[in-house]
């Protein structure tokens, strides 16, 4: 599985290079939600989890999602095309919040996106890739649970009073019987539960999400307010209870599988 945007490291260079607090750089992170995993490998799973925060390289967004306007002119060439997200500033380097303006004391330039792409983003990734290839070499097919965490989803939006959005890229990224083991797993919280409304699946599951490879993929998002104090730390009691929730879920897709519910599976 993939926990990308938990991360809670800043380096003193990230600190230094921003004109924000560090409290403004942590409302990029899907605070806490590595701990819904806390069973997760007891359970059967192999864990990726970044420990970066996201503020140093969105490891959900692919290389060449940045806004032109956020970054040095000489790469601007490479950005060309940016979409509703690298617009808004949530690029593979975030680089604006909404009520922050810019995080950045200077646009993003090639040395600091080298930095951020070959030291996190690329090592994230070719790490993930591996252990799904080990996985699918093993049990013949693999199975990616990316983890993210979500603010309430506003009233008259896409999925307004979800408590967890399941993401497959609209089948594009794993099998049916996936999807419906998933959301069914999710019913079980007796809370209201989407598919791919507002959130389909980023990045991640995406590029590693390959269904005719045997390679299935899930992105999970589930509301803060479930876990989280109003301070936005962990609340221990329904913590616990939502960690054994997801250890259930991790032991449950580790038990079926698209060809016959006695093969054995192992969960990424």
């Amino acid at each position: 599985m993939s926990i990308p945007h938990a991360g809670r490291i800043y380096p003193p260079e990230i600190l230094a290079a921003a004109r924000v607090g560090r409290p403004a750089l942590e409302r990029l992170e899907d605070g806490w939600c590595d701990r819904i995993a806390d069973g997760a490998c007891d359970a059967g799973a192999t864990v990726v989890q970044a420990l970066w925060a996201r503020a140093v390289a969105d490891c959900n967004r692919g290389e060449s999602q940045m806004a032109p306007g956020e970054v040095a002119p000489s790469l601007r060439p490479q950005f060309s095309a940016p979409g509703r997200k690298e617009r808004a500033g949530l690029g593979v380097v975030p680089t604006r919040l909404a009520d922050c303006g810019p995080l950045w004391k200077r646009p993003i330039d090639r040395a600091a996106l080298h930095w951020r792409l070959e030291f996190f983003h690329r090592p994230y990734h070719a790490t993930l890739a591996e252990e799904l290839a080990v996985t699918r070499e093993r049990f013949g097919h693999a199975i990616l649970i990316d983890l993210h965490s979500m603010p309430p989803i506003p009233m008259g939006q896409p999925g307004h009073g979800a408590g967890i959005v399941v993401g497959d890229h609209f089948g594009a990224t794993a099998g049916g019987w996936l999807v419906d083991l998933v959301m069914e797993a999710a019913g079980r919280l007796k809370l209201p539960v989407t598919r791919n409304q507002p959130y389909a699946g980023g990045h991640i599951v995406r590029v590693h999400g390959q269904p005719e490879r045997a390679i299935h993929a899930v992105q999970i998002e589930i509301d803060r307010g479930l876990y989280l104090t109003p301070e936005r730390l962990p609340d221990t009691e329904r913590l616990a209870h939502l960690s054994d929730w997801f250890a259930l879920l991790v032991k449950e897709t580790g038990q079926a599988s698209p060809v016959t519910e006695s093969a054995p599976l192992a969960a990424e």
